[in-house]
């Protein structure tokens, strides 16, 4: 995500005339001294609802798949060991708030960088596709109701018991039996998006929107940890990735964002659940403020902007200031541990704790320290 395009706007520049800079429109927000791009002018409203941590940084390069795992698991890819997201983290240290639904989900497709790691898979997450139906590998085959599935659980017992108890099987039993526990009606009941009102569905806005109302109803539902992808359909053509033309459709997906993040915010606030619900907007790096040759963008990992609301954090706008381009931190810079961390403290756990993978234990962060300034 354009840092420059969204929460960092910096000089107006112009992708039609390759002049580096901010690509739209300035505007104020509900925090004086603080701005953001055009396109964001519903969030801009809830601004002091948020701090966007403008100066989030990491050496660990620009090729999406390195940097995705490591914004996800706050370590670069090791050979000797593979390291749980954070989400995973979460799962493990402080469970679903119910134990009718899973601890952690993803809304959207499957990915190694949003595993569990060394965790196990008892800490991997449920995810799905479309926000209708739920999880694909939930639903029952044609013509197997209720009793049925219950007769052919009966039949599985016995044949389970004669398998080892450790290891890899062990973790394929527990994941079946957890499957056949959320297959049921009251699980599937939360995807019922239709229960919703419909000014509240259209105020969340389109596909990702859609997602995010559904994160909401998980959450409710006692679902500890959601990551929603945005633009899973490609809806302006491109994605985020705004090399050469694709910078002209780029709005679009800024706009879905704007939609869905007030959305999700007034929504949850409306319900007493934003103080206890921490929302974060990610992404692997930013963008820098010059044009390619075809009018877009590259890619840069020196200073980009990752957003934090409700929670009950002590919010302030912004967090940080970045150099005239949004090109590297000048004031209060933010490591990805760092900001792992923050996020960690803020659903009170202790970012310092040691994990154990195998015999060998392993600090939660890379030595990071949460933003103090956003407590107390």
């Amino acid at each position: 995500m354009s840092q420059i395009d969204t929460f960092d706007p910096k000089k107006r520049g112009s992708s039609k005339t390759r002049t580096q800079g901010t690509d739209y429109g300035v505007i104020s927000t509900a925090v004086p001294g603080v701005s953001f791009t055009e396109h964001l002018a519903r969030s801009a409203r809830l601004a002091d609802r948020m701090t966007v941590v403008r100066t989030v940084n990491h050496l660990l390069g620009t090729e999406h798949a390195l940097a995705t795992n490591f914004i996800h698991t706050g370590r670069a890819i090791s050979g000797a060991i593979t390291y749980p997201s954070m989400g995973s983290v979460v799962s493990h240290e402080l469970g679903a708030v119910d134990e009718k639904v899973p601890a952690y989900m993803v809304i959207g497709y499957p990915s190694a960088s949003r595993g569990p790691g060394f965790l196990g898979a008892k800490h991997g997450y449920l995810y799905l596709v479309d926000t209708e139906s739920g999880p694909a590998g939930l639903s029952s085959p044609e013509g197997i109701d209720g009793d049925r599935l219950a007769v052919r659980q009966r039949l599985l017992e016995p044949l389970q018991h004669r398998l080892p108890s450790a290891g890899l099987v062990e973790e394929y039993k527990d994941a079946q039996k957890e499957a056949l526990r959320l297959a049921g009606a009251g699980f599937k009941r939360h995807f019922k998006l239709g229960e919703e009102p419909a000014p509240l569905r259209e105020r969340y806005g389109g596909e990702f929107g859609q997602r995010c109302l559904l994160a909401r109803r998980l959450v409710q539902a006692g679902v500890r940890f959601v990551e929603v992808s945005h633009n899973m359909n490609f809806v302006n053509g491109v994605g985020w990735d705004t090399h050469q033309q694709a910078q002209v459709q780029q709005y679009i997906l800024i706009r879905q964002l704007d939609d869905a993040l007030s959305a999700l915010i007034e929504d949850l606030e409306s319900k007493k659940l934003l103080e206890k619900t921490l929302i974060v907007v990610g992404t692997e790096f930013g963008r820098p403020a010059e044009f390619d040759g075809g009018g877009g963008r590259g890619h840069q990992s020196s200073a980009f902007s990752l957003v934090l609301a409700g929670g009950g954090l002590n919010h302030r706008g912004t967090y940080g200031a970045t150099d005239e381009w949004a090109k590297r931190p000048v004031e209060n810079p933010v490591s990805v541990p760092d900001f792992h961390a923050t996020i960690y403290a803020a659903l009170g756990m202790d970012p310092a704790k040691e994990l154990t993978s195998g015999s060998r234990p392993v600090p939660m962060t890379d030595g990071g320290k949460p933003i103090r300034a956003l407590f107390g």
